[in-house]
């Protein structure tokens, strides 16, 4: 389950980062929402995902809660999944 986990947060990480550089500047900047529209549930499905097996390691991996915390929190920062790879995994 952890390469699955490692994985879902490579993916989830990626979707953050074309969500944020491709996908909103093509809707705020040359009006095309679409790609926002299919980028941006991709990245919320990927993202239930990372939290959900976040949660369900915890107790396999016997992360502390400040690790937990830093896990989850990476998620919502750019680039921060990729940090959490090197640093907490």
């Amino acid at each position: 389950m952890f390469k699955l986990f490692k994985f879902t947060a490579l993916l989830e990480g990626v979707s953050l980062l074309i969500l944020l550089f491709i996908a909103m500047p093509l809707k705020y900047i040359w009006g095309d929402p679409l790609a926002v529209k299919y980028v941006g549930m991709a990245h919320g499905l990927l993202f239930i995902a990372y939290v959900i097996f976040a949660i369900m390691l915890k107790d396999e991996r016997n992360w502390d809660l400040k690790r937990t915390a830093l896990i989850l929190l990476a998620s919502v920062v750019p680039f921060g999944t990729f940090y959490a790879e090197k640093k907490l995994f």
